[in-house]
């Protein structure tokens, strides 16, 4: 029997039981939730930088875009307010648009 311990998505559960399969499962609490979206995040974001094809980093930005929703629940926030953070830092400090790398400032 494979062990995961790790956050899965809200259907995989039904998914188990239409194939037949038994399974042990948990509801976590906010704060290990939100260590676990964390946990899955880093998994995500190392998935992301595995992609080779367009089709395949879509779909993992997807899963990370997944779990920044879910976090925002945890956090009893909506996506509006983080997009104005976002917005708003933007503004302040720019983007990363334009691809700039800094190498080093010299000293005063």
């Amino acid at each position: 029997m494979p062990v995961y311990n790790k956050l899965i998505r809200d259907r995989i559960l039904e998914i188990i039981a239409a194939d037949g399969l038994a399974y042990n499962s948990r509801v976590l609490q906010p704060k290990e939730h939100l260590t676990e979206i964390k946990n899955k995040l880093y998994e995500e974001v190392k998935e992301f930088d595995e992609t080779t094809t367009k089709k395949e980093a879509i779909e993992e930005m997807a899963d990370v875009l997944e779990l920044l929703h879910a976090a925002l629940k945890v956090y009893d926030t909506n996506f509006d307010e983080l997009e104005a953070v976002r917005v708003k830092k933007k503004q302040k400090r720019g983007g990363f648009d334009e691809g700039l790398y800094l190498i080093d400032v010299e000293d005063k």
